[in-house]
């Protein structure tokens, strides 16, 4: 992606979204401008009208971090929202001085890792990359998202691809459209940190050819990080699931997060993991009969 036109539309697309009443500016007359105009948010900011326009015109190369905080400030930005402009903002600079990761293979997934994964026996857990490939993942982990498997259980499987190609996917999240919006956005956050994975750019280059929902999320610029919160499953074996998940970035030379799923006990979710626990065991053993 062009660092300068991401810079471009992301800045244009927040300044439309604060209007003069929200920033506390007199409205006269007529507007030709959605939210506000760039003299005000230079005003707000403490910057020339020229200075921000440089900027919004993609141009952030060599801001300072406290400029990027008065922008931020002006805008009324989110703490993702403000992280990501400075994320914008190092891609800009020289690519002499920016952290480079190799992302032409698959990352090496330590054997403790391996093994914490396999010891979450009473949840669902996997291991994910920045593009939302599934690396690796328990028993119950591989039952929960098995719609996303098929019969091929070969990892890596991406889970942005299965949201917005496979058809099964909108009957598997009740939510769809909030979960499929909120994955456009994390992978819009991946963009910004990750500019020199190609991979990553391929896969945004063809979901943004192959779905039209993606194609409007995408440019609506919006950005998530996916920390903690709530997700619905319409699972084909065991129905109706409500779990809450939590995400563990594990340092190393390539970025990993650990994803779980849990239920409070003895509540219709809590009873529901019960049951793909013993699904799970049911399918593995019909699996090992297979091979028999």
């Amino acid at each position: 992606m062009d660092n300068r036109s991401e810079v471009r539309a992301f800045l244009s697309s927040r300044r439309a979204k604060v209007s003069p009443e929200q920033a506390g500016i007199p409205a006269y007359g007529s507007r030709r401008v959605a939210g506000l105009r760039r003299g005000e948010v230079a005003a707000l900011a403490g910057v020339s009208v020229e200075y921000y326009t440089r900027l919004e015109r993609g141009n952030l190369a060599g801001a300072s971090d406290s400029v990027l905080d008065a922008i931020a400030r002006a805008l009324q930005l989110d703490d993702t929202e403000t992280a990501h402009l400075h994320h914008l903002a190092r891609a800009a600079g020289p690519r002499a001085v920016r952290t480079r990761t190799r992302h032409d293979k698959a990352p090496e997934i330590r054997p403790a890792i391996r093994r914490v994964l396999g010891s979450m026996t009473g949840v669902p857990a996997f291991l994910r990359n920045h593009r939302f490939d599934i690396l690796a993942g328990n028993e119950m982990g591989m039952a929960l998202y098995s719609p996303m498997f098929g019969t091929d259980v070969a990892l890596p499987v991406n889970s942005m691809r299965f949201t917005f190609l496979n058809p099964h996917a909108q009957a598997f999240y009740p939510d769809w459209a909030q979960v499929a919006r909120s994955g456009v956005a994390a992978l819009r956050i991946a963009a910004a940190q990750n500019p020199d994975d190609q991979q990553l750019m391929n896969l945004i280059g063809e979901l943004s050819m192959r779905s039209e929902p993606f194609r409007g999320w995408w440019a609506a610029q919006d950005v998530y990080v996916h920390r903690h919160g709530t997700k619905r499953f319409r699972h084909p074996a065991i129905g109706e699931l409500e779990l809450s998940y939590e995400a563990f970035e594990l340092s190393g030379d390539e970025a990993l997060t650990v994803v779980t799923y849990s239920a409070e006990p003895r509540t219709p979710s809590g009873d529901g993991l019960e049951l793909l626990a013993a699904w799970a065991a049911t399918q593995k053993g019909v699996t090992a009969r297979a091979g028999d």
